[in-house]
């Protein structure tokens, strides 16, 4: 039953323009601006500091002309990218209450739960995929803009994929629990594009001497904190292991490089990010269990 409940969804999603509709945004911003941040972050020792840089590369014992900094400029592509993913999941209950689909979704199923949990892994499944697309775009946006010795090494390659790939599926559960809360498309997108984009990031930087933690602990944040704490990992520029010369504030244009201000680390990022994506999505599940569908 479960299996026919996931074909439905499939074929319901794919009947739809929404998935590759979202798909051109998502290439087009994964590309342009993983390739122009990675051609402002080529000569990592202008765009920081000659001194910070030299501290940095001391630091993981390497020369600072040959640091990886094509990972900072795909960690900046994939963090915006995976808005597109977001709001694919914002479509996926919110816009069957918007459609009045919702009605015939949960009559053909046995019960909401088993609906509910169809939905759950099909736009997992989703969110993998974009996941893929947008590792693929942006990573030949970094070969494209950043010098062949400056590219990622082959671990930090896989490291990316698996980064994405959990962050785009998990952004996508956050977005299907958000619109789920709300049970309204417009609303749902402009409260989630506006918080992520703008409220969160002012709040992260005019907050950042009393409580740099933010950065570290709330949605968008730990979000990115994903693939850019992959890459903050990669240069020793995250919370836990900053080097040991680099001041408070130069830590933030640090962090901001790679995309994750107040970075602590990529695990810790994803598992406060995996409890703001529970609390949405078990929120969500829990008010349509017995939510008025007539």
């Amino acid at each position: 039953m479960m299996g026919n409940l996931i074909k439905a969804e499939f074929r319901k999603t794919l009947s739809l323009n929404t998935w590759w509709v979202l798909l051109i945004p998502l290439v087009l911003v994964a590309f342009w601006l993983t390739f122009v941040w990675g051609k402002i972050t080529n000569d990592f020792a202008d765009f920081i500091g000659s001194s910070d840089a030299r501290e940095v590369a001391g630091a993981v014992g390497l020369d600072a002309s040959k640091l990886p900094v094509g990972l900072l400029a795909f960690a900046h592509g994939v963090n915006i990218a995976q808005l597109v993913p977001a709001l694919f999941g914002v479509f996926a209950l919110a816009g069957e209450y918007r459609s009045k689909t919702i009605t015939t979704t949960f009559l053909t199923a046995p019960n909401r739960i088993s609906a509910l949990t169809a939905k759950m892994l099909t736009y997992v499944a989703w969110g993998a995929i974009y996941g893929l697309v947008s590792f693929g775009v942006s990573a030949v946006a970094v070969m494209a803009s950043v010098d062949s010795g400056r590219w990622p090494s082959a671990g930090q390659w896989l490291a990316a994929l698996g980064g994405t790939i959990l962050a785009s599926v998990l952004v996508t559960l956050f977005g299907i629990g958000f619109g789920a809360v709300l049970r309204s498309v417009p609303l749902a997108v402009v409260l989630l594009l506006v918080w992520f984009l703008i409220v969160e990031n002012v709040l992260v930087i005019a907050l950042w001497g009393p409580a740099d933690i933010l950065g570290g602990i709330l949605p968008n944040g730990t979000a990115n904190g994903i693939v850019g704490g992959i890459a903050a990992d990669a240069f020793g520029i995250n919370s836990l292991n900053l080097p040991g010369g680099v001041d408070h504030w130069s830590a933030l244009g640090l962090q901001l490089a790679a995309g994750a201000p107040g970075v602590i680390s990529w695990w810790a990022s994803a598992l406060i990010f995996f409890a703001w994506t529970m609390l949405f999505f078990g929120l969500g599940w829990a008010g349509n269990q017995k939510r008025d569908i007539t």
